[in-house]
């Protein structure tokens, strides 16, 4: 394991310069392998938009969220999915494209609701926040996306899952941090 400072990943996001993003975690990601790691995993969906540049780095496979993701809205029949995250894991392709390789439509939320998410993840959640109301919105935007015909959603961003769970909607909820880490501790007993 191997943590880095987020506040200067955040800042690096911020201002656009995902090319350190990928040299601070690519760093990380050698030291690992170097260390003995057998496989990578980022555990953050956003930090995935450089997952080809920590690739180029290392030697081992590096287990993508996305994938492992896939993996389980496949294996419950799950063609349409919801996604929430940071508006980077929203609007960028690096995350939706390879979802749909795996035969995953996405949809999104519309433009002020994208912007609601992205700024209770920032603004909220990862400052320990979690706000009913917040919950609230949430769970509305999630119900617009079920109207809109999706089965299943995807809570894109490690920290969601603080927010809402399965009990708060009648869709399948897909967490990406335990699923990403249920895959990674399947590769290591394997």
């Amino acid at each position: 394991m191997y943590s880095v400072d987020f506040y200067e990943i955040e800042t690096c996001q911020a201002s656009g310069d995902w090319e350190k993003t990928a040299d601070i975690l690519g760093s990380a990601a050698a030291r690992l392998e170097k260390a003995g790691a057998d496989f990578i995993v980022i555990c953050t969906n956003t930090m995935h938009k450089v997952a080809p540049q920590i690739q180029a780095r290392i030697g081992v496979p590096l287990v993508h969220i996305a994938d492992a993701a896939a993996e389980a809205l496949n294996g419950q029949g799950i063609t349409k999915a919801a996604l929430l995250g940071t508006k980077y894991t929203m609007t960028e392709h690096f995350y939706t494209q390879r979802l749909a390789e795996h035969g995953i439509e996405v949809l999104l939320p519309d433009d002020a609701a994208m912007q609601l998410v992205h700024d209770v993840i920032y603004n909220e959640l990862c400052l320990g926040i979690i706000s009913e109301q917040s919950k609230q919105n949430y769970i509305r935007i999630i119900g617009s996306l079920a109207e809109r015909g999706a089965q299943g959603v995807i809570l894109g961003c490690t920290e969601i899952g603080l927010l809402i769970g399965q009990g708060d909607t009648p869709l399948p909820v897909f967490d990406t941090t335990r699923i990403h880490a249920e895959k990674a501790v399947s590769l290591a007993l394997s």
